[in-house]
């Protein structure tokens, strides 16, 4: 079996009792141990207004990122595109990468990463994502070569000619279907929406179309891992993320809090149901017994690369996940 590179989503989870300094310094300290762990990718997710979630400026936390860290490579797990000029975020991942060649992924999503009247007061134009096809296709444009002596045009200074590596991010139809029609990687958050994603991934790959910057399909799905030395221990740490997920579809979002010590779930039986079915991806256990469940999902799907999300309210805990996870990866080869 070919080796499966593995990378990492972070939110920059704010923990309940902590503050946003908090969450920076385990971002870096946790991106520090992936690159020593030998992943391949860090990417910082944007969100606002939300108090569990400390990535809204999330191009300034990739430069933090990248300047903390050596060779792993730093991205956006994703920018939403809808909330900016594509100009705006041509010339920031232009800076990033002049700042750290060849070290910088651009993941674009379409979504707000917020609530209505947050993204309302964000992009001030309600039909910005409509346009999210002809905003991502004018941003390709800005990477591209072009002279400064043509006074026709406008450049992205810095960003003209770098070839800034750009993903489609998505949990739809609708981003595999663009994602296929401009050629690029594509990326799917099957850690917190995966009833489409197996339709989704075979029509990426059925209507594919090759291009310069990505010449073959490139599936990247993205996963939550809960890894602990016992799976009791595992599904105990779960119950945070479980906790979490519910209180955004609530609408009442809060901190990321602790597990729980009960093993009698607070929520109904429906809450219960959302949580199987949402969170169908998330793989809480042992080293052994995630790997062979992951197995399974790997040989289904085929993606080219898996993407890590660890949400875990003790940072320590977090970090003995992500070392295991490391070891999972070992037993899949």
């Amino acid at each position: 079996m070919v080796t499966i590179p593995f990378s990492v989503l972070d939110l920059s989870l704010i923990a309940r009792g902590k503050g946003p300094a908090d969450a920076f310094q385990n971002t870096i300290h946790f991106a520090q141990l992936a690159e020593r762990l030998d992943f391949k990718r860090y990417w910082l997710a944007e969100h606002h207004n939300m108090p569990g979630i400390a990535s809204a400026a999330t191009s300034i936390l990739i430069a933090q990122v990248a300047s903390a860290t050596r060779h792993i490579r730093v991205g956006s797990g994703g920018i939403m595109l809808p909330n900016y000029s594509p100009l705006i975020i041509a010339e920031q991942f232009g800076t990033l990468e002049t700042l750290f060649p060849g070290r910088i992924d651009l993941g674009l999503g379409r979504a707000p990463g917020a609530d209505q009247q947050t993204a309302r007061a964000l992009r001030r134009d309600v039909q910005a994502p409509d346009r999210f096809p002809e905003d991502v296709a004018e941003l390709l444009t800005y990477f591209e070569p072009g002279s400064m002596n043509d006074t026709h045009l406008i450049h992205a200074v810095p960003g003209m000619g770098l070839q800034v590596p750009v993903w489609i991010l998505g949990s739809s139809l609708f981003s595999a279907v663009l994602a296929a029609h401009l050629g690029l990687p594509y990326a799917f958050a099957s850690h917190f929406a995966p009833t489409q994603m197996a339709e989704a991934i075979t029509l990426y790959r059925a209507r594919f179309t090759p291009s310069a910057r990505c010449p073959a399909p490139h599936v990247m799905l993205t996963i939550n891992i809960i890894a602990a030395d016992t799976d009791a221990e595992a599904r105990r740490l779960k119950t945070s993320l479980e906790q979490y997920f519910l209180a955004l579809r609530r609408g009442r979002p809060i901190a990321f809090p602790p597990p729980l010590e009960s093993e009698d779930a607070p929520w109904t039986k429906p809450e219960q149901d959302l949580l199987d079915s949402s969170l169908r991806y998330t793989y809480a256990g042992s080293p052994e017994t995630i790997s062979h469940t992951l197995k399974d999902f790997v040989d289904l799907h085929q993606p080219q690369e898996i993407m890590v999300a660890a949400p875990i309210f003790d940072h320590a805990m977090r970090c003995q996940s992500l070392e295991l996870t490391s070891q999972i990866r070992a037993l899949l080869d």
